[in-house]
């Protein structure tokens, strides 16, 4: 975050927004500037990416079903909008101990000991690890104790819409964010590659709520994609992954989809329509 940090810095925080006199490495005015450039990017992410799902990706008919609330597009940005300066508060602690220098991020290639291709496992790393972290932070968020005050509130949207990515409880929304932010402590990790990968698993959560189940066949029972996690806002116990199915078979909790058993959303429709 320490480049995105800088590149405010040079292009608009020193020049025009604060005094000449306020050194940019003072811990307070770092602060203040994460916590302004972590709410205005996420907010960004999500509306550009929502968007552009919404109006190309997502499928409308899935309004009409049953389940689809009144008013739900608008229910769910709104309450997107109201977690993520919540879940912003720990974020920005946390990229607050990257900019200071507490993480394993490097700046170049040269300062990785595998290279490049250390470069790509790293990448690789970053999702299975992220994707066992989700898991069982998931699931654990699914116990009777946690789940009706802080998970509740996303199974609210039972057919999602991609705006209902981000619609969690700011706790719900930070715990399930937390293995993104912990793995470049425990791990290096190219910085350009981390922002990258930020984007990536940001637009990736969309996608799982994007309502398109198409996948290729031969990935359909490895990749966790839209069919998966419609199927877990329908049923509640299954597919708790991220990316893949890997941990959802270890744990016992992957159910194949039934969109891809002719038993999903879009099949109840067009019963609907034939009787």
């Amino acid at each position: 975050m320490d480049l995105v940090l800088s590149a405010a810095d040079y292009h608009l925080l020193t020049p025009y927004v604060y005094p000449s006199t306020w050194p940019e490495n003072e811990p307070f005015r770092q602060l203040l500037s994460l916590f302004v450039i972590t709410n205005l990017g996420a907010l960004a992410l999500y509306l550009l990416f929502g968007t552009l799902s919404y109006y190309f990706i997502f499928d409308h008919t899935l309004k009409k079903h049953p389940q689809f609330l009144e008013n739900q597009v608008q229910r769910e940005i709104t309450y997107a909008v109201q977690s993520l300066p919540w879940i912003s508060v720990p974020t920005v602690a946390l990229f607050f101990a990257e900019v200071r220098g507490y993480s394993k991020l490097y700046d170049n290639i040269e300062d990785s000991p595998y290279g490049w291709s250390g470069v790509i496992l790293s990448m690789l790393s970053f999702l299975f690890f992220t994707d066992m972290g989700i898991y069982w932070i998931h699931r654990f968020l699914h116990h009777r104790l946690f789940y009706k005050r802080f998970h509740k509130p996303h199974h609210l949207w039972k057919i999602a819409t991609p705006f209902a990515s981000h619609a969690f409880h700011p706790v719900d929304g930070f715990m399930q964010s937390l293995p993104y932010h912990v793995y470049p402590f425990l791990f290096p990790l190219h910085k350009v590659t981390y922002l990258g990968l930020y984007i990536f698993v940001n637009v990736w959560t969309i996608s799982i709520h994007d309502g398109d189940y198409r996948v290729p066949k031969i990935l359909r029972h490895v990749i966790n994609g839209s069919a998966h996690h419609t199927d877990h806002h329908l049923y509640f116990d299954y597919n708790y992954g991220q990316y893949f199915t890997l941990w959802d078979k270890i744990g016992g909790s992957y159910k194949s989809p039934s969109s891809f058993e002719g038993k999903g959303p879009h099949d109840y429709l067009r019963k609907l329509r034939e009787k």
